[in-house]
């Protein structure tokens, strides 16, 4: 079960840095100091990991991945 939740916080890693490598300063700059952007990164993404968590749930439900 460790290794799970390791290979998740790595994923989440992962895609913190590369959004850090596809931002600017100035973009980043912008995104930390409005808490109204802040506000609505955070609920986009939200709802975004929780789509595509369901997605895959569908789908390893579909397929014979969740046994």
């Amino acid at each position: 079960m460790i290794a799970v939740i390791i290979r998740i916080a790595l994923r989440y890693g992962a895609g913190i840095l590369v959004a850090r490598g596809l931002l600017g300063a100035g973009d980043a700059a912008a995104l930390s100091a409005d808490p109204d952007i802040q506000m609505a990164l955070e609920t986009g993404i939200g709802l975004a990991v929780s789509l595509a968590t369901e997605a895959w749930y569908a789908l390893a439900r579909k397929f014979p991945w969740s046994k």
